[in-house]
């Protein structure tokens, strides 16, 4: 198995912080993932593409990069089915989908990462998230040291959360993904900057669409150092944002189940007066305050501060607690932020 050791990450996160792991592991199929046992019984983490990571410190834990890859489709009837290894790239999954005439990851186009991080944090944009599509996963079980299938339900798939984030932390591997997709296809043209655009648009014109609003948006990591959203858009009781609404009657609020109302963190961050905020080279994004970014050689350390920061502005003007979306990686494993209440 491909193995590097006292290895330099700063090309490895989106946010190019600096930070070594001891040893980096490639394992690209099951039998090398068998090999790693003795491995997860100490400090370890599971990096993608590194487009969800800070590192916080200098120094990382011994980091696994699955490097699985292959896409496969089947079709029936009613349905495609798309397998993807975990090591592939998201958007040119959802590109090759779009243009082989398979229709449903759209609005899900440009999030970066790799296919098998998406589960973990079930990825979402422009009210599509990737559980819609998500048949099963295979999972490769540390204690097991062998495969199995997942089901959707088993999956536990919430907003930006999954039982990967929970119950199965740390404890296996996603080495694939099947999606599924109704050949009967509706464009789901509801979110603010896709609802303009005609009834009768193809796929290919709403990830058109997404892409250009995207980039409109947010920075280029490669020219401005940045892992996108970095919070999780709240969702709050329906009392407690009437309360808000009553104070700023312009607030953009999305309606959820069980009486909840989700509402736009970027907009919470740039009404607390912090729109191209700057500390110790880290900055929120002058365009997209949701977007913290690295435009002075900022270290993980500073871009923590930062947002703890920011969650601390916002919770004095609204009352209401940030959660990052981004995975803060200490010296030992990932760690949280806090709350600031």
């Amino acid at each position: 198995m491909k193995s590097h050791q006292q290895f330099p990450l700063q090309k490895n996160n989106s946010f190019a912080v600096a930070a070594t792991t001891p040893v980096i592991y490639y394992p690209k199929n099951d039998q090398e993932l068998q090999l790693l046992h003795g491995v997860i019984e100490g400090d370890f983490y599971i990096l993608g593409e590194g487009s969800n990571t800070l590192f916080v410190e200098n120094t990382t834990p011994v980091i696994i990069k699955p490097d699985f890859s292959g896409v496969t489709v089947n079709e029936t009837k009613d349905y495609y089915e798309v397998n993807a290894a975990c090591g592939e790239n998201w958007h040119d999954l959802v590109c090759f989908c779009i243009n082989q005439g398979i229709n449903g990851l759209e609005n899900l186009a440009l999030i970066p990462g790799s296919v098998g991080a998406a589960p973990v944090q079930n990825i979402g944009a422009y009210g599509v998230e990737v559980a819609d599509f998500i048949e099963s996963v295979v999972w490769f079980d540390f204690s097991e040291n062998k495969s199995q299938l997942l089901t959707n339900a088993q999956c536990q798939f919430g907003y930006r959360n999954s039982i990967f984030k929970n119950l199965l932390k740390n404890k296996g591997i996603i080495t694939s993904v099947t999606l599924r997709f109704s050949k009967n296809w509706q464009a789901k043209l509801n979110y603010q900057g896709l609802n303009c655009l005609p009834e009768n648009c193809s796929a290919i014109d709403i990830m058109n669409a997404v892409i250009a609003i995207r980039n409109s948006k947010l920075p280029d990591p490669k020219m401005i150092p940045n892992a996108g959203s970095f919070f999780k858009n709240p969702v709050i009781s329906a009392e407690k944002f009437s309360i808000i609404q009553s104070i700023h009657p312009n607030i953009p609020h999305y309606l959820q189940d069980n009486d909840k109302v989700k509402l736009a963190a970027g907009w919470l961050i740039e009404k607390s007066a912090l729109k191209g905020y700057q500390m110790n080279g880290a900055a929120v994004h002058d365009k997209q305050a949701l977007v913290l970014t690295n435009i002075n050689s900022a270290g993980g350390k500073d871009i923590k501060n930062l947002a703890i920061h920011v969650q601390q502005k916002v919770f004095e003007l609204f009352a209401i607690q940030l959660e990052t979306e981004v995975r803060l990686i200490g010296k030992t494993g990932e760690i949280t932020l806090g709350n600031v209440s």
